[in-house]
């Protein structure tokens, strides 16, 4: 195995359609997070990226996509946004996990969201359950899915529906939109939503509104954002921004206005959303790790990432333990115990609610 390590800007076509390649012939690579794109995207705005160009002879075998640290830490592009991370790689080709660390610089790699069938899977790890919304045998054996498993969301979304038409207008969904204005409103609506909750509003950093603005623009055959926006009238109620390949959808920022909360919009729209994807081709809308009630109601399906780290010996990944592993535990206990869970939660809205006071 021999590495060679680029900016992603330094990559050419040659590299950039074998990597395109790679991830088209398995289908556990087929989520937009593991495109070319989105690292040179992201590279564009964060000059920590780097990409390892795996080589067995003179054929390319592998992409290892990944931030450099402080220290040799490594982390996924984008890390703590994206829900898909690991290496794109050849069937069947043997990667020493450790080795390649040694080779891109790094003492550890952490990962939160590392897909099936990655050879950092030989380090520990915790595995994690990422709903799915499958679409591969089409939008109504879905729909029948969900009035036999679902029944009641599902006709109660419905029938909210209706009445938000009786109440505010006709119901208008704009799918894959380019316009700038709605994106902006939706950012204002999770950015909102995240102070309301107690989290960190990612917003709040300029390089990520840059990046979902340029990821909006970006179009291809392979890759593309997609905006879309549900409207009752002329007023819009809730949206998605999310990234597609061909076949995959992944869910990213979901939003809406909370003056219409009672009509469950976000249900309605994720609802709208499947129907029209469905319609473009897509067969798998991936809602990311973790556990929410929409996505409890509306999966039909689970694929599994993995959270955990890969390092070698040395003072850099034994502090990088110190900081980060008891965290990550307690974390994982705290999610895995409902009552806990449901603490942790309240303490969040309160925080948020405080927050927000004082801003005001």
């Amino acid at each position: 195995m021999r590495v060679s390590l680029a900016h992603p800007r330094e990559l050419g076509a040659p590299e950039l359609n074998r990597w395109r390649a790679l991830q088209e012939a398995h289908a556990g690579f087929d989520n937009p997070f593991l495109s070319p794109e989105f690292t040179l995207t992201v590279g564009e705005l964060r000059d920590l990226v780097r990409v390892a160009v795996i080589y067995d002879g003179a054929d390319i075998v592998g992409f290892f996509p990944f931030e450099r640290h402080p220290l040799g830490i490594g982390k996924p592009v984008a890390a703590g946004l994206t829900d898909a991370q690991g290496l794109v790689h050849a069937k069947d080709v043997e990667i020493d996990p450790h080795r390649l660390l040694r080779l891109c610089g790094l003492s550890v790699y952490e990962f939160d969201h590392l897909v099936a069938g990655q050879p950092m899977l030989a380090a520990r790890h915790e595995s994690h359950p990422s709903p799915i919304i499958d679409l591969r045998d089409g939008y109504e054996t879905y729909t029948a899915f969900l009035r036999e498993h679902s029944g009641k969301t599902y006709k109660t979304t419905l029938a909210k529906q209706r009445k938000l038409e009786r109440d505010a207008g006709e119901i208008r969904h704009d799918y894959a939109t380019s316009r700038v204005e709605p994106l902006h409103t939706l950012i204002g609506w999770k950015a909102e939503q995240y102070r309301r909750t107690g989290r960190t509003d990612r917003f709040a950093h300029r390089w990520i509104v840059e990046l979902v603005e340029r990821l909006q623009a970006t179009d291809t055959e392979h890759f593309a954002g997609v905006l879309d926006m549900v409207y009752a009238g002329d007023v819009p109620i809730a949206g998605h921004f999310g990234l597609r390949t061909r076949t995959t959808l992944v869910g990213w920022f979901p939003a809406y206005d909370t003056a219409y909360a009672k009509y469950s919009p976000g249900l309605i729209h994720h609802l709208a959303m499947a129907e029209r994807a469905a319609e473009s081709g897509i067969q798998v809308i991936d809602m990311g790790r973790g556990q929410k009630e929409y996505k409890d109601k509306l999966k039909n399906g689970e694929y599994e990432v993995a959270e955990g780290r890969v390092a070698t010996v040395g003072p850099a990944a034994g502090v990088h333990w110190l900081m980060r592993v008891p965290v990550r535990k307690t974390r994982a206990t705290v999610l895995a115990n409902p009552v806990l869970h449901r603490t942790a939660d309240r303490v969040l809205k309160t925080f948020g609610r405080l927050r927000t006071a004082l801003q005001s």
